[in-house]
């Protein structure tokens, strides 16, 4: 038997007002975008008053880091159901691996954008806590695995810069192409050109 206490009807109470909260401001995100988040709205929405709010997050800043560390979970889990299972004993095989992962992070975007684009727009007024940047540097671990296949050669250090950089390069093209920017890539030729651009900077 676990050791561990059941949790107190106070505490039972708070996780389910902290997942009303956050699936509201998911919804007004993806009605109206980041913007739209308002404490005394998201309040009503859940049926509390503005004080008792504060009593499930500690303030606005750390409501959205909480709705981004869902948004990344989704999109850590869409890498990983379309990717993990793939082989990659070669660099034919990790670069094909490499391209899934890029335009699943196409594929996320598109199909949640407005909550996609708030993980780029949320500006924090106090210092990011370290669960919120290791939420963003887990999702990592995508791109570096098969990297380090087709690049065996660079250190850890090298392979992590090189991580960050292919996925800059990829977010660009992402999302110049989905706001559909003059410079953009055309939306239809996206997949096409994502596959070009890891292909090409990995050296195929």
């Amino acid at each position: 038997m676990s050791d561990t206490p059941a949790p107190s009807k106070l505490e039972l109470r708070r996780e389910k007002q902290m997942e009303a909260l956050l699936a509201a401001a998911e919804a007004r995100v993806r009605q109206d975008g980041v913007a739209s988040l308002k404490a005394r709205d998201l309040a009503a929405d859940i049926g509390v008053a503005l004080g008792g709010l504060y009593n499930i997050v500690a303030d606005m800043d750390d409501l959205m880091l909480r709705v981004n560390s869902r948004t990344l979970a989704r999109l850590g889990l869409a890498a990983a159901q379309a990717a993990d299972e793939l082989p990659m004993t070669t660099r034919a095989e990790a670069l094909d691996r490499l391209v899934t992962v890029a335009q699943t992070y196409l594929r996320f975007a598109r199909s949640d954008l407005k909550l996609w684009r708030m993980l780029f727009e949320t500006h924090v007024t106090s210092s990011v806590p370290a669960w919120a940047n290791e939420d963003q540097l887990r999702l990592f671990r995508h791109i570096a695995e098969p990297l380090s296949v087709i690049l065996p050669d660079l250190s850890p250090e090298a392979l992590t810069v090189r991580a960050r950089t292919l996925f800059a390069a990829v977010h660009g093209v992402v999302m110049l192409g989905l706001e559909e920017r003059l410079v953009a890539v055309p939306l239809d030729r996206l997949d096409s050109e994502i596959d070009w651009l890891t292909r090409a900077a990995c050296g195929a």
